[in-house]
Order: C-alpha cells, then structure tokens, then sequence
C-alpha cells in the first residue's frame, strides 16, 4: 500500500480523478449520508433495542413501537442526534480503513470499479476499526429509555477502559457479516445497477442521475435489509449490554433472537425490517449522491487545472 504516499496516488488518471480524490469523493458522501440519515438510524435501533423491557422480558413488536415512538416524542432533538458525533468521528476510523482497503485492492487489481473481492477484503480489513465505533454510537442511546439522554462518549471509554477496552469489540463477527454485505450491495451491487438504470431508463431523458440513484437505492436496499436485518438485530443485543456488566456471546445473542422468532414469528425476526428498508433506500441514495457530485467536482477542477489532482 505505499503507493498511497506516493505522488502516483495524487496524479490524476484516465478518468481525468486522482485515488486521493477518489477517496475524498468516498468519505465526503459517507459524511453527508451519516447526517443526514442519523434520526432514522437511531430510530431503528430503538425499535430493535426495545424488543426486551427494562426488566429483561421480550415483547410485541408493538409494543417495542410504541416504546421508541414514546422515547422520541420525550426527547426528539436527542433522539435525532444520539449517536451522530461517534457516527461522524467515524467516517474517519471506519470509512478511511474500509475505502481505504476497498479502493487500494481495486487499484491493485486493475479494475476500473470495485470488485467482489475488494469488497471482501474491505470488510474483513476494516471490521477492528469499524467496530468500536459502533459500540459507542449505540451504547450513546442505550439508555434513552431510562434517562431520556444520551450517554457520554467519555463515560462509555472510562468503563470500557476499566475492562482494558475489550467491551469495545462486541459484536465483531455479526459486523463482518453486515459490512461484508454494505460492501458487495451498497458500494459494488448499486453502482452498477445505477449504470444500468441509467442505460435503460436514464435515456429517455425523463430521469435525471438522482433518478437512477434513487431507483437503484430503491431496488437493491430490500435484498441488502433483508441481509443484514438479522445481523444488525445481533449487534445491537451485544452491543447495548451495560458496558460494565457481563457481555452477550454471539450464542447467546442468536438464541436471543431465535426465541423471538418462535414467540412472535415472522414479526419478532425482522423487527425494524421496514424502517432498514427506508432508511437503506435514504441512506444508499445520500452517500452516492454525494460521492457522484464530489467526484464531478474534482474532474471539473482538474480540467481547469490542467491536470493538477494534488487539490
């Protein structure tokens, strides 16, 4: 990987980008998209947290609703917000190692866009970088039903420090299977779909590139929800335990979640599936939109710098 600091990794090539650009263009988008989607983010994992009472008793998807809808009707602003500065601190800690292993490989390998194997190897790589972050974002919410606030970023370290960081790795194995599917569905699987609405639907002239964005956001998120629902039910049973308390192993976490399934069905399984779906389709939609408008910027600049992707 020591082309990323060489000069080669900031001249611009055939496509008129540089790899340095390329990856702003990547981690601008990731910024955005983490933004402006964070409300239902944190949404979502209180329908899924919510699936156990504060006594530890499983409920009705329902009453798991209601329960969320209540938490951020008491603290909307809060609730939107929980989360979003871990989530944003993130984009740096997981987005550069991800991009950075995802982008690198297909460098690497020669091909114009990012593979499946670059795509695997993204998500294998990045899973220790990826993780802590999502542990505090969640623990930030864990307790919004009990106090009505976040929870200090400071206070999730001091009590993880205590058990020498270790809590911070809850949940790795469910994440890898999750970031292994964003990677494959959301930044290979979409970008190409797009191309292809673009071909089909983008020439008639009556869809503009958000259009075929959103159409492809649109088709892929059910297959990419219907994935990771399962998994991201995992990660957030071990990863909204008290910090200070005994985890939850992984067979713990998936016999958790399969007597759910025998107790309330199909309706226990794929709690929040709906709301994954929505947000899939926003989510999917702002990082490409980002990335698209950034990566267009720094061609019309290097044109107008004759070449020069040092910017």
């Amino acid at each position: 990987m020591a082309f990323i600091f060489g000069a080669e990794y900031f001249e611009v090539g055939p496509k008129g980008i540089s790899q340095a650009q390329t990856m702003a263009a990547y981690l601008g988008g990731s910024a955005f998209q983490t933004v402006m989607d964070n409300p239902v983010t944190a949404y979502r994992q209180l329908v899924q947290q919510y699936a156990k009472d504060i006594a530890g008793n499983t409920v009705a998807p329902e009453v798991a609703l209601a329960e969320a809808n209540k938490s951020f009707k008491a603290n909307p602003l809060g609730a939107c917000l929980s989360g979003v500065m871990p989530r944003l601190i993130g984009v740096g800690f997981k987005r550069i190692p991800k991009f950075g292993i995802l982008l690198g490989l297909t460098f690497l390998t020669g091909d114009e866009n990012p593979g499946v194997a670059a795509a695997f190897g993204a998500s294998i790589g990045s899973a220790p970088f990826i993780n802590p972050i999502r542990m505090i974002e969640k623990q930030q919410r864990a307790y919004f039903r009990q106090t009505g606030a976040t929870k200090p970023i400071m206070d999730i370290l001091k009590e993880s420090a205590a058990k020498k960081f270790a809590p911070l790795f809850r949940g790795t194995v469910p994440l890898m299977g999750h970031s292994l599917a964003s990677a494959l569905l959301g930044l290979v699987g979409q970008p190409k779909l797009q191309r292809y609405v673009k071909e089909q639907v983008g020439a008639t002239g009556y869809v503009g590139n958000f259009g075929t964005n959103l159409i492809a956001s649109a088709v892929v998120s059910p297959i990419y929800v219907g994935v990771t629902n399962p998994l991201s039910r995992l990660e957030v049973i071990m990863q909204t335990s008290a910090v200070d308390k005994k985890s939850i192993s992984l067979g713990a976490a998936v016999k958790e979640f399969m007597n759910d399934g025998k107790k309330f069905g199909l309706r226990g399984v794929f709690r929040g599936q709906g709301i994954g779906i929505f947000k899939a389709v926003i989510s999917l939609s702002l990082f490409h939109e980002g990335r698209l408008f950034l990566l267009d910027y720094f061609k019309e600049s290097n044109k107008a710098n004759k070449g020069d992707g040092l910017a």
